[in-house]
C-alpha cells in the first residue's frame, strides 16, 4: 500500500468520529455519583445551571476531568502512531521506550522513598501533592527520554533502538519493584492507586500547562506528517528522497515522548490506548497517509479515552472504577472485531 493507499474518505470518517467524540465527551459530563440531567449538565459547563451545586460539580470536577480524559488519549494515541511508524511495529506503544516506567520511578520516589513530610504532602493526592507527582513523572520521563535520544544518535535503525528502549524499559521497572519491595504498606497502597490511572488529577489551574504541552506535541507531530509517509517505507528510502533520518527520527520520538510523558505525568501510565487507537485509525480509514492517520487516531484515541472514563461513573455510587482495566475491557473487544471484519473482507488482503 502506498502512503496514501486505498482509504475510505476522511471527509467522512473524520466529523462522524468528532461527532462520537462530542457526544462522548456530554455522556461523560453527565454521568457519575450526582447524576446531572443533560440540560442541566449544558448549562453547568457556563456556570448557568439552576443549581449552584450543579456548577460547582461541573466546574471543578467534571469538566476538567472530560477534557483531560480527551486530551489523554489523542495524546496516546498519536504517540503510539509516530512509534509503529518509526519502529514499524504494530504492538509499539509510548511505553516501548521506557517513558513510563521512567514515569513511574519519579512517583515511586516521592511515595514510596519520602519520609513524613512526604506522606503528608500527599495526603488524598490533593493541591501540591498533584504537583509533586507531575514534577516527579516529568522528570522520570524526562530522564528516560535523555538516554533514548543519546543512544539515537548512535543507531541509524529504529529496530535496535525498539530493543535499547525495551531495556531500559526492564531496568526501570526493576527500580520501581525494588521500591515498592522496601516500601511501607501505606505507602505501596498509594502507589499502587496512581498505577491505575486517572483523569481526575488534572484541576483548572493545570488544565492550561497539560493541553499547552499536548499542543506543542501535536504541532511537532503534524509537522513532520511528510517525513512518517517517508519512514514508514524504511529509512533507507527516506535518506534517498533527502529526508535527515536520524534529525527527523530525534524530532518525532521527542513529540512522542512529549505527548506520553506529560500524560504519565498528570494522569498516571494509561495503558493500551496507544497501541489501540492507532490500530483503530487504520482499519477505519485503510489508508498510512500520516496527513489522515494523525487525525484519526487522535479521535479514536479520544472516543476510547471518553468512553472508558464514563463507564467508570456508570455505577453511580461513591466509587469509581478504575480506568485501565476498562480500556482494555472497552477497546480490545472493539479492535478484535475490526481486525476480524477487516480479514473477512479483504480475504486476507494486502495491508
Amino acid at each position: 500500500m502506498t502512503a496514501q493507499g486505498a482509504g475510505r474518505s476522511p471527509r467522512i470518517l473524520i466529523p462522524a468520529l468528532a461527532a462520537l467524540a462530542v457526544a462522548l465527551f456530554v455522556l461523560d459530563l453527565v454521568l457519575g455519583s450526582v447524576t446531572i440531567p443533560l440540560g442541566e449538565a449544558l448549562r453547568a459547563v457556563v456556570g448557568r445551571a439552576s443549581d449552584d451545586s450543579f456548577n460547582l460539580i461541573m466546574g471543578m470536577f467534571r469538566l476538567p476531568k472530560a477534557v483531560t480524559a480527551a486530551l489523554a488519549g489523542a495524546a496516546l494515541a498519536v504517540s503510539g502512531l509516530i512509534l509503529q511508524t518509526v519502529f514499524r511495529n504494530p504492538l509499539a506503544g509510548p511505553d516501548t521506550l521506557g517513558i513510563g516506567s521512567g514515569a513511574s520511578v519519579g512517583v515511586a520516589l516521592v511515595i514510596l522513598a519520602s519520609g513524613g513530610a512526604g506522606s503528608a504532602l500527599l495526603e488524598g493526592l490533593g493541591g501540591f501533592g498533584y504537583a509533586a507527582l507531575a514534577i516527579a513523572a516529568s522528570l522520570g520521563a524526562g530522564t528516560v527520554l535523555a538516554v533514548i535520544l543519546l543512544l539515537s544518535r548512535k543507531f541509524e535503525h529504529g529496530v535496535t533502538l525498539l530493543i535499547v528502549g525495551l531495556l531500559v524499559g526492564y531496568l526501570t521497572g526493576s527500580l520501581v519493584s525494588l521500591l515498592v519491595y522496601f516500601g511501607s504498606p501505606q505507602k505501596v497502597q498509594m502507589y499502587l492507586g496512581w498505577t491505575y490511572g486517572s483523569f481526575a488529577g488534572v484541576r483548572g489551574a493545570e488544565l492550561p500547562i497539560f493541553a499547552g504541552a499536548v499542543g506543542l506535541g501535536f504541532a511537532l507531530t503534524v509537522r513532520s506528517s511528510k517525513s512518517l509517509n517517508a519512514l514508514l517505507l524504511g529509512e533507507k528510502f527516506a535518506s534517498t528522497l533527502g529526508i535527515r533520518v536520524k534529525r527527523e527520527r530525534t524530532r518525532i520520538l521527542t513529540a512522542a515522548s512529549i505527548l506520553a510523558g506529560v500524560v504519565t505525568a498528570f494522569c498516571g501510565p494509561i495503558s493500551f490506548l496507544g497501541i489501540a487507537a492507532p490500530q483503530a485509525a487504520r482499519r477505519l480509514f485503510r489508508s498510512s497517509d500520516h496527513r489522515v492517520l494523525i487525525p484519526g487516531s487522535a479521535l479514536c484515541g479520544a472516543c476510547i479515552a471518553l468512553a472508558a472514563d464514563a463507564a467508570a461513573q456508570s455505577p453511580g455510587g461513591g466509587s469509581v472504577l478504575p480506568v485501565n482495566p476498562l480500556l482494555a475491557l472497552i477497546g480490545a473487544p472493539m479492535i478484535l472485531a475490526m481486525i476480524l471484519r477487516g480479514s473477512s473482507d479483504s480475504g486476507g488482503g494486502s495491508r
